[in-house]
């Protein structure tokens, strides 16, 4: 049986999510915000889902292939069991993660765990993705970060999928995404639309 540990009340804890398209940076910014508190000798442990091996099994790793060890979980619930003790918590992937992520995520900061979370707050068809839009309404601190659309250059926030896959989680990297704005989203979805007919 588990035991809830004791919510620390010297201590404040508060939730950061990191939010946008593929290619925008979120997993570079978790990462650069984890090493700053471990520079600062805070107690670092990042989790990430156990079906994310795009790069590596263990290690969350940035497009820009820089990396930072984590563990990879099958649950939300055994974040709550790995983290104790922790002082800074990191989760990649979060629309990956089951709907209860938003609960463990208040749990920890209830603990006085500052909690740094990215992931896609879209998925291929523009719509809220997984437990993020929960994640996002619950945040002390939000950064949405944007890509540069493939098609026209300007700012994107969608991640436009390039093959035809209709299954929500689909992993995948250039050869199946690309970051694009409203627009040439828009564009290309309904030019997919219409070679569906």
């Amino acid at each position: 049986m588990f035991i809830e540990p004791t919510v620390n009340r010297d201590k404040k804890g508060w939730i950061e999510v990191v939010c946008g398209s593929m290619f925008s940076g979120k997993t570079e910014e978790l990462i650069r915000r984890l090493r700053r508190a471990i520079i600062a000798n805070k107690k670092v442990q990042i989790f990430k889902p156990e079906l994310d091996v795009r790069y590596d099994e263990r290690e969350v790793v940035s497009h820009d292939k820089n990396s930072i060890p984590s563990t990879p979980v099958s649950h939300s619930q055994n974040i709550l069991l790995l983290a104790d003790g922790i002082e800074v918590v990191g989760i990649d992937e979060a629309q990956f993660f089951d709907m209860e992520l938003m609960s463990v995520c208040e749990k920890l900061a209830k603990r006085g765990t500052r909690v740094i979370i990215a992931g896609l707050d879209m998925d291929f068809q523009g719509k809220p993705f997984g437990p993020m839009p929960y994640l996002l309404s619950i945040a002390d601190y939000i950064t949405k970060v944007h890509a540069i659309c493939v098609p026209c250059g300007e700012i994107a926030l969608h991640s436009f999928r390039k093959i035809s896959n209709e299954k929500t989680v689909l992993l995948g990297e250039r050869e199946s995404y690309e970051p694009r704005c409203r627009k040439c989203f828009e564009d290309g979805m309904a030019k997919q639309n219409k070679q569906k007919l």
